[in-house]
């Protein structure tokens, strides 16, 4: 018998934890994506925050910015933004600065593109 072929492979359990992160935030984006919205108007519905149309490589693209905008309107917290849009806390933390400096709920919604 070939001692190779009875070896078994041991994993680590920190390479499991990363592997069942991975999965997990894959199955959230399906489920974020399979479940229909709960509340809000249609127009909110289109957002969906792990959109790839919402990055331009790392950063946020306008129509990104503006979904974290609409979040922000919906009275969404940093973490909350963050989470949705899969940024730094730090990036959320700025979008809502900019955010309040352009107007706030008040401000003039763009289109998302």
């Amino acid at each position: 018998m070939n001692s190779a072929a009875t070896k078994t492979t041991t994993i680590r359990p920190d390479e499991i934890l990363v592997l069942i992160a991975d999965v997990r935030k894959s199955l959230n984006r399906i489920e974020a994506l399979v479940r229909p919205a709960i509340g809000g108007d249609d127009q909110d519905a289109e957002l969906d925050p792990k959109s790839p149309l919402n990055k331009s490589g790392k950063n946020l693209s306008p129509r990104g910015i503006e979904v974290a905008y609409r979040l922000y309107d919906a009275d969404k917290t940093r973490h909350a933004v963050a989470a949705a849009l899969d940024i730094s806390f730090a990036a959320a933390d700025h979008r809502r600065k900019t955010w309040l400096e352009a107007g706030g709920k008040q401000r003039q919604r763009q289109p998302l593109a």
